[in-house]
């Protein structure tokens, strides 16, 4: 397994990525408030925030209902269970979505994550329509900008910390990483992994930002181009 620590692909058009240090900033600050709150009311939050199947189906009342159905396929995206699944969604957000925000800029940046996030769910409930526990967590919409890393990116290095016998950094293009990443998410909906992981929506939100990516990137940015130029 690879964990990524750092990428050499240095910003265009853009000096700092806002929008990815907000995005992450906000998660860690909902996550500081959920994570102070007993255990039933935090149980209570990702019921009402989270994105449960039936709820959106309508099959189910919502929790609140002072809150569109809809709006939970974005509330989701930031809620997490626990710190290790809060830091690695982090982690790649950080490592990987400034380079998407500079392809984009600010304002589409902001349109494709939550866009992301919204089809990550919905393909997590086309496969699970009758799932009636909540899915949580901004994995699909991380997966987005993986996804759109993959077809803007492909050749840009990568250095990650190789887990074998002891900790070994590597230079690995993108595609050889995330593209390991991806495979991994499929192996493991095949035989049917009983982590309680939404493969589906990792899966999703990948397809998502591959496909908004060619949509969204400046007229500038070249599909498959690798590194952005110095």
């Amino acid at each position: 397994m690879f964990v990524p620590i750092f990428d050499e692909n240095p910003k265009r058009h853009i000096k700092y990525a806002v929008v990815t240090y907000g995005l992450i900033a906000l998660n860690i600050l909902v996550f500081l408030v959920t994570v102070t709150l007993p255990k039933e009311a935090f149980e209570t939050a990702t019921i009402e925030y989270g994105m449960i199947p039936i709820v959106v189906r309508g099959l189910v009342a919502a929790p609140l209902a002072w809150l569109p159905t809809w709006a939970n396929l974005e509330t989701y995206a930031f809620l997490h269970i626990d710190w290790l699944h809060l830091l690695s969604n982090m982690l790649f957000l950080w490592i990987f979505g400034d380079n998407i925000e500079d392809a984009m800029g600010h304002v589409r940046y902001i349109v494709f994550y939550l866009a992301c996030a919204a089809l990550a769910a919905l393909i997590y409930l086309a496969f699970n329509p009758m799932g009636n526990g909540p899915l949580i967590g901004a994995s699909g919409a991380v997966a987005g900008v993986m996804g759109a890393y993959i077809v803007l990116f492909p050749h840009a290095r990568v250095i990650v910390i190789a887990r074998i016998w002891i900790p070994i950094p590597l230079p690995l293009p993108a595609f050889w990483m995330l593209g390991v990443w991806v495979l991994l998410q499929v192996f493991y909906l095949l035989i049917g992994s009983a982590e309680p992981i939404a493969w589906w929506a990792h899966l999703g939100g990948v397809m998502a930002g591959a496909i908004l990516a060619t949509i969204l990137k400046r007229r500038d940015v070249p599909l498959w181009g690798g590194s952005l130029p110095r």
